[in-house]
Parts: structure tokens; C-alpha cells; sequence
């Protein structure tokens, strides 16, 4: 009896801390001045999903280190911050539902940064203890310099701005 009980604790403990990963669509047709190869494409999907998960992680669990996988320069000091303000104030932010449509507007002719714009849809729940103290349907527009790294793209720089 045991066993089942501490099978279906971890179980909804899972569960609770795993999230859906980021749905992330990609449009390269108009991105210059070096064309985005579909293997280039295709890792940048997972990358910058992969990053907006580890983000939603790190601020769901107040553990700055999950950023430092796809993070870096002023994007992972910036977030870094948040996770780190947020956990001495008692709280954590929760990202779930993300959908990002990605538009590739440059890329460097020597394929080492590239230039993003994300129009971002997601549902952001502040929570205290056990209690959501605030929930808010997000859609905000960032742009993103992403760069490759030694085995993945790295966020370097996302910056919100006003609708167009």
C-alpha cells in the first residue's frame, strides 16, 4: 500500500511541475541577408522552445541555474533577476499555453546572431504559497537576438514592444 501511495504522490507531483513545452511556429520567408537553412530552422524551433521551457521552470521553482541552458548575455542576467526578486518576495510565475510565431527578419552573413520577432500568446499565473494572486492572458510582441552556441541557439537579448 505503501508503494501506491508514494507512486500516486509522484505522480501528481510530476505533474504539477511539468508543463506543456512552448508551441513555436517559424516563418523564414523574408529574413536576409543570408538565407535560414532547414536544419537551421528546424533547431531554432526547438531552441527557442526549449528556452521559453526553461524559463517557465525556472520561474516556477525560483531556480535561476535552468536558465543558463539557453540563456545568456542580458537575456539571462534580466531573467536571472526576475527569478531571484521573485523568490524574495515569496512568489513564483507560472507560463502555461505559450504559442510563439516567430519571424526571422535578419541573419548575418556569417550565421552568428539573428534577429527575431516573437508574437507571444500565453496565460501567466502569480502565485503565493498555494494561492494564484494573479492570472492575466499575455499577448506582448519581443524582439530576440539569438545566437548559436557550441551545440544550441542561445537567447542573448528579448525586449518587449508595443503592438504594431
Amino acid at each position: 500500500m505503501k508503494a501506491a501511495s508514494l507512486f500516486l504522490f509522484l505522480c501528481v507531483a510530476a505533474n504539477l511541475f511539468a508543463q506543456a513545452a512552448p508551441e513555436v511556429k517559424l516563418t523564414v520567408a523574408a529574413v536576409g541577408p543570408r538565407a535560414v537553412e532547414p536544419r537551421t530552422e528546424q533547431s531554432l524551433v526547438r531552441d527557442y522552445a526549449a528556452a521559453w521551457k526553461s524559463l517557465a521552470d525556472a520561474s516556477e521553482s525560483n531556480t535561476p541555474a535552468l536558465l543558463n541552458a539557453y540563456f545568456a548575455g542580458a537575456a539571462r542576467t534580466n531573467f536571472g533577476r526576475l527569478v531571484n526578486d521573485q523568490q524574495k518576495i515569496g512568489t513564483h510565475i507560472r507560463y502555461l499555453n505559450q504559442v510563439h510565431n516567430l519571424k526571422a527578419v535578419f541573419y548575418a552573413p556569417e550565421g552568428d546572431v539573428m534577429q527575431l520577432q516573437d508574437s507571444a500568446e500565453y496565460q501567466m499565473q502569480i502565485v503565493s504559497g498555494d494561492k494564484v494572486i494573479q492570472d492575466e492572458h499575455v499577448v506582448v510582441q519581443y524582439i530576440v537576438l539569438i545566437t548559436p552556441g557550441a551545440d544550441r541557439w542561445m537567447v542573448r537579448q528579448i525586449q518587449a514592444v508595443p503592438a504594431q
